[in-house]
């Protein structure tokens, strides 16, 4: 098996798969069986300061999205940070990391945004044995109307300030943890950085509500008929997640920063794809909560298998698609591509012909006997008819070779590198 070991800001751990600071971290008993599991590393679900105890809601704490088979697509949130005394979490943290030496084990923390607050936490924190702290600047709910969480992660003056101060008063490396509830990462990336922060993590969760109950009339989970807005995570926001990633390891001032990527890791492949635009390691939750612990069993071996096929070591795979990540107007416009059916495999459902006649281009022809063709000189290669398919290959792209007169417009394939020099672009006209 390929070699899975990690070393992200200086912590090691026996694979790049940890569990993020949620539910599943909440206590000692829950994280000994994740280490069992083979979890390479853990971090525990946020911790406050002393003083009154937080109190979560006593009725149901999540809301759900689901696919046509029920399979869990996201999970809306209204949980709090830990409701359980400051003073045994850190005992806990302390034994658990005394008996799991090699693996990770980095901190949550949610304080009062002042600096005395922070400071008196972090030598706490250190005493514990902990790899690191973790600073949730993300939390959507709850604790940002008690200006915490993500009301923090949306000014980037309050996040470099202390980010700043944790810095100064701890030994520990400091990740901070990015919200996406923001117009742009960059911004709250880059004040990070200038904090000093060792690395970002990304992304929390996405403020929403998952549905209303049409009965009640009240957004769910209801409450006593209430409901409220939460955090969103799982399958459903890994896209949002990814494109958030890949900016931060793409954008010259903040390439450099290290990244954990949280966002709807489910298998193996999730986590590579994180991996790929630039992430360090990955942090799991909901597919943690929806399977159990030995999900990482999977995604340990798929991962291995996957950097054994390709002989690729696991440090090559990290940012290895940042370089293909560019802004539109640099796409290559000489690539040109026409859908093609595969009669054999296609079981005449007529989906694909019913997105293109309706929504698309009319360039999908239905025959006798519902038998399905593309229409070369309409095909625009937009790809939705792909998608629709319910057969996976059934309907693929060819690449029209260079030269090649295109049935649809007329003209032959060019050499146009990308839309800056093309003559379609108005500005590539007016400069002629």
């Amino acid at each position: 098996m390929a070699d899975l070991t990690s070393e992200f800001v200086g912590i090691k751990s026996p694979n790049p798969f940890w569990l993020a600071s949620a539910p599943p971290t909440d206590k000692e008993y829950n994280v000994r069986r994740a280490f069992d599991a083979g979890w390479g590393g853990v971090v525990w679900k946020t911790l406050g300061e002393d003083g009154p105890p937080v109190v979560n809601v006593n009725g149901p704490r999540y809301g759900a999205i689901w696919g046509a088979d029920r399979r869990l697509l996201g999970l809306n949130n209204i949980e709090l940070i830990t409701d359980r005394p400051l003073e045994v979490n850190l005992r806990e943290i302390k034994q658990v990391k005394r008996d799991y030496p090699d693996r990770a084990l980095v901190v949550s923390l949610m304080v009062p945004c002042q600096e005395d607050a922070w400071k008196a936490i972090l030598p706490r924190i250190e005493e514990t044995g902990a790899d690191g702290i973790e600073l949730n600047f993300g939390c959507p709910h709850g604790m940002a109307e008690r200006g915490m969480g993500s009301a923090v992660g949306q000014v980037p003056e309050y996040i470099e300030m202390v980010t700043r101060w944790c810095k100064q008063n701890t030994r520990m490396p400091v990740i901070v943890k990015l919200t996406p509830n923001i117009t742009n990462i960059l911004y709250p990336a880059e004040a990070a950085k200038k904090g000093g922060a060792d690395a970002v993590s990304l992304i929390n969760t996405i403020n929403s509500i998952t549905s209303v109950d049409l009965d009640g009339f009240a957004p769910e989970p209801t409450i006593d008929g209430k409901g409220t807005h939460g955090g969103y995570c799982g399958p459903a926001v890994k896209p949002i997640a990814l494109n958030m990633v890949a900016e931060i390891a793409r954008h010259a001032g903040t390439a450099d920063l290290p990244i954990s990527g949280i966002g709807g890791v489910t298998t193996w492949r999730d986590a590579a794809e994180f991996l790929a635009l630039g992430a360090g390691n990955v942090q799991v939750c909901t597919a943690a909560m929806t399977y159990g612990f030995k999900i990482v069993q999977e995604m340990i071996s798929g991962l291995s298998d996957y950097l054994d096929a390709k002989q690729m070591a696991l440090s090559d795979l990290v940012g290895r698609a940042v370089p293909n990540v560019t802004d539109w107007q640099y796409l290559n416009l000489n690539y040109v591509t026409k859908a093609q059916i595969d009669q054999d495999a296609c079981i005449k459902c007529g989906r694909c012909y019913a997105a293109c006649e309706d929504t698309s281009h009319q360039a999908i022809a239905m025959g006798e006997g519902r038998v399905f063709t593309v229409k070369d000189e309409e095909c625009v290669a937009c790809n939705l008819c792909v998608d629709v398919c319910p057969v996976e290959g059934c309907i693929t792209m060819r690449k029209l070779e260079k030269g090649t007169v295109d049935p649809r417009t007329g003209q032959e394939v060019g050499d146009y590198a990308n839309w800056t020099t093309h003559p379609n672009n108005p500005a590539a006209q007016a400069a002629q």
